[in-house]
């Protein structure tokens, strides 16, 4: 099959590679219809992850059809359409009992592009697939079924979830990338009284206020009177960035919460001595995407509209175009790019 292999720091390549098989009775092998490029994609690919082997092929969100099972997988079966989560759950350690999949300890959590082959391919193979996959519904389109696989459930459960987002509240995403833009979709579900998104990329300042942002603004004077005065009550770092969670920091109300998202590559300082008086909670976390049923339902119900996050569709043999596309989203104006199976 063909598939995107990472050889280190800035090199990728669009490779022949060994169909993937199944290796465990647990393993589901599914063919890979749609998938995406994440973020954490591009600090693999920056070289910020050393865990991430040359060799590995990357990715870790699709959407397919199941063509073989290990005969311990007992919710699917070949022909059935499926997505795939970004989180690999065990589904009988204590912290997946728990539906914090992200920290499980039975060799699932992030595995999928990251310490196995992943979904930028033709073919993945899936460990715990009963665990780590959901049906979709025939009605569901492809795009947007994929944004469920990890943008959503993140944006959900480690931004708008953590951050405590609630009614009448001010809530700033610092970030309008793919993720900071769900969750102002996300956040708008619980009636605050204003999302303000942050970001200096003017492309995706209009995409936040298509998407349901009160206001959109290069870090300025809103964000100013609001340090300077009430505060926000929720804040959501979607950037990965020393200066956004900065910015962060000075912009949240005493008692305030503070949701970090980004994946930070590099030392962030934390400055306590400005911070200590405030009585305000700082969260971090690896998605679980536990919340992806629910999710799931709103988005097929309607409820819940997300088809405008991607904004670039390509074939799977346009990879290395995509990465280059995406890693230049503020300039080309990316947002979530979907590849499909050609």
């Amino acid at each position: 099959m063909r598939a995107l292999v990472y050889h280190g720091p800035e090199q990728i390549s669009w490779d022949t590679v060994a169909d993937p098989a199944i290796e465990d009775p647990t393993d589901a092998v599914v063919r890979v219809e749609a998938t995406t490029i994440c973020g954490s994609d591009l600090h693999i690919l920056r070289g910020d992850l050393p865990e991430v082997k040359p060799g590995t092929v990357l990715g870790h969100e699709a959407v397919g059809e199941v063509v073989e099972v290990g005969r311990e997988v007992h919710s699917m079966a070949p022909g059935d359409q499926v997505i795939v989560s970004s989180v690999s759950a065990c589904g009988r350690c204590e912290f997946c009992r728990d539906g914090m999949y992200g920290q499980c300890r039975g060799e699932g959590g992030w595995i999928l592009g990251n310490l196995l082959n992943g979904t930028q391919a033709e073919f993945v193979r899936v460990p715990f697939a009963d665990y780590s996959t959901r049906r979709r519904p025939g009605s569901l389109a492809l795009d947007d079924a994929v944004l469920l696989a990890e943008v959503l459930p993140t944006a959900y459960e480690v931004g708008v979830r953590n951050g405590h987002v609630g009614p009448g509240d001010t809530v700033v995403v610092v970030g309008a990338g793919p993720v900071g833009l769900a969750a102002v979709v996300i956040a708008r579900i619980y009636s605050p009284r204003r999302i303000i998104a942050v970001d200096r990329s003017p492309s995706r300042l209009e995409a936040a206020a298509r998407l349901g942002a009160d206001s959109a603004e290069l870090p300025g004077r809103l964000i100013a009177d609001l340090a300077e005065g009430p505060g926000a009550d929720v804040a959501i770092e979607a950037a990965g960035d020393p200066d956004s969670f900065i910015l962060c920091t000075r912009v949240i109300r005493s008692g305030g919460h503070i949701a970090n998202i980004g994946t930070h590559g590099k030392p962030t300082t934390l400055h306590l001595e400005a911070l200590w008086r405030k009585n305000m909670t700082i969260s971090t976390g690896q998605v679980d995407t536990s919340s992806l049923p629910w999710l799931l339902d709103l988005v097929a119900s309607g409820r819940l509209h997300v088809s405008q996050l991607v904004s670039h569709t390509f074939g799977l043999s346009r990879m290395e175009h995509a990465y280059d596309v995406f890693s230049h989203g503020p300039d080309t104006g990316a947002l979530k790019v979907v590849l499909h199976r050609e």
